[in-house]
């Protein structure tokens, strides 16, 4: 796909006389957490961890249960969220790298369309900066990490430590925020820690999983004979079941703590929307909850993302807009992170965005989903200071899943690539990429990945090196 440099920026600016009014274009609100799988809901089925508050966004609005990233680590799903566009694209390949600065996105654009717009919490892209990005009239963010309690913040260039347990000190910024007068609609991005490790959960829930009887997957040793023998390698590594477990060395206080953090973000999301509704803006507002990226709690023998496994690429996401979704909804079709930045763009009135990756979702909300995606591409790329995993090349259909592992040791066993009909198998047990009665599938998978790879510019197994940046802003428009 050629994507041209000025698309993002020419839609964002056209704006229709008739959408300039107040009441014709939706206030936006993304909430996005850390590593919280797509099954960490309760309406989601989840077995002990309850979320009335994200379930009451759910039953008023529409849950994807087939919603993913196209690459499972922190910084490159959140460029991608951003932009509409794949990482090798983006060019932001891992944890250290800053979004580009003349790169455009959908808070830039909606900026540029006379929204007001805020980020509260982490930003996780370019650790070592606290400054405010392009695209924001106000900023709340902090280098890196931050910590659960005490984290110092910049404040539109004002640092102060907040004394107090992140996910309300967020929660109070955003209120503030939203309790302003606002002239215009607004987006509001808030960026919660939780539940990315090394986890403390807020006191009040620290003991909330005390008495759920905790117990490894079943898949955690199960799958491992039909896996390459990488997964095997690492099972005592930092990302493997018998490791040590982020300091734990304990698997159940792990699965214990990692679910306790994720009740105080059910809290915030309650404070955010009871806010919108006292400011009268509830039902105006475009509320959406999602996740950078799921999460491995040792199935396969496994713990972290980057594998393009289920549990590692599958995230939570919830979509609240009265306008348009008259009922609840439950939506099936495979929804992907990159289709974030022109969906929004295309509720508030900006039309669909060209070029980019990602496809609006609108279309899913309102009952026509015909022509729909059938298939995605997935890609991860080698990190030296994680070496725990390969570089990853796959493709997933409704169905079906190919995982290829390029640029490997040239021993077949150590990256064997991994088939399954995740039909019948969704959970990954049984890898086909031997079977004989499997291999028209895996043909037509294989050519299924070289064409999206085609189609959205990916070199087929190597790490993009100095990739083109797309959608880039003029000069002018740097804020």
């Amino acid at each position: 796909m050629a994507l041209s440099r000025r698309r993002f920026l020419t839609a964002a600016t056209a704006v229709p006389a008739a959408c300039r009014r107040r009441d014709r274009r939706p206030n936006v609100v993304v909430i996005m957490t850390d590593d919280q799988r797509w099954d960490c809901l309760s309406c989601a089925g989840h077995p002990f961890l309850k979320t009335p508050n994200l379930d009451r966004v759910a039953a008023e609005g529409a849950r994807f249960t087939n919603a993913f990233v196209t690459t499972s680590l922190c910084s490159p799903s959140r460029a991608s969220f951003l932009s509409g566009l794949y990482a090798h694209s983006h060019g932001v390949l891992n944890n250290f790298t800053d979004y580009p600065q003349r790169l455009g996105s959908y808070p830039r654009a909606l900026q540029a369309a006379g929204y007001q717009t805020a980020y509260v919490g982490k930003w996780h892209m370019g650790e070592q900066s606290d400054q405010a990005r392009p695209g924001f009239h106000f900023w709340a963010s902090h280098k890196g990490q931050g910590k659960y309690n005490d984290t110092e913040f910049n404040i539109n260039g004002k640092r102060q430590v907040l004394e107090g347990y992140y996910s309300h000190r967020v929660t109070g910024l955003a209120l503030d925020w939203i309790r302003r007068d606002h002239r215009t609609p607004f987006l509001l991005i808030i960026g919660h820690k939780a539940p990315h490790g090394v986890w403390i959960p807020e006191k009040k829930y620290e003991r909330l999983f005390d008495n759920v009887p905790i117990g490894k997957p079943k898949t955690a040793y199960s799958t491992l004979p039909g896996k390459p023998a990488w997964v095997r390698e690492r099972i005592k590594t930092w990302h493997g079941i018998e490791g040590p477990l982020y300091g734990t060395n304990d698997f159940a206080k792990f699965i214990r703590t990692y679910h306790a953090t994720i009740p105080s973000v059910d809290d915030s999301v309650g404070q955010i929307y009871e806010g919108l509704r006292a400011k009268g803006e509830l039902d105006n507002t475009l509320l959406v909850f999602l996740s950078d990226n799921g999460f491995l709690l040792g199935e396969h023998a496994s713990i972290d993302k980057r594998t393009m496994w289920e549990e590692s690429i599958r995230i939570p996401f919830l979509v609240r807009y009265p306008e348009l979704i008259r009922r609840p909804r439950v939506i099936e079709q495979m929804l992907l992170n990159i289709d974030l930045a022109p969906g929004i763009l295309d509720l508030c009135g900006l039309g669909p965005i060209e070029d980019v990756h990602g496809r609006s979702f609108k279309p899913l909300l309102d009952g026509r989903p015909a022509n729909w995606r059938k298939s995605f591409f997935y890609e991860y790329n080698f990190e030296s200071e994680f070496p725990y995993t390969p570089n990853v090349r796959g493709v997933r259909t409704d169905d079906w899943k190919y995982i290829h592992y390029p640029n490997g040791d040239g021993q077949p066993e150590t990256h064997k690539a991994e088939l399954y009909n995740l039909k019948a198998d969704p959970q990954e047990t049984n890898n086909l990429i031997d079977d004989n009665n499997s291999a028209g599938m895996l043909d037509e998978l294989r050519s299924e990945l070289g064409r999206l790879q085609r189609e959205t510019g990916a070199s087929p197994d190597r790490m993009p090196v100095n990739p083109v940046l797309r959608m880039e802003m003029p000069e002018q428009s740097i804020r």
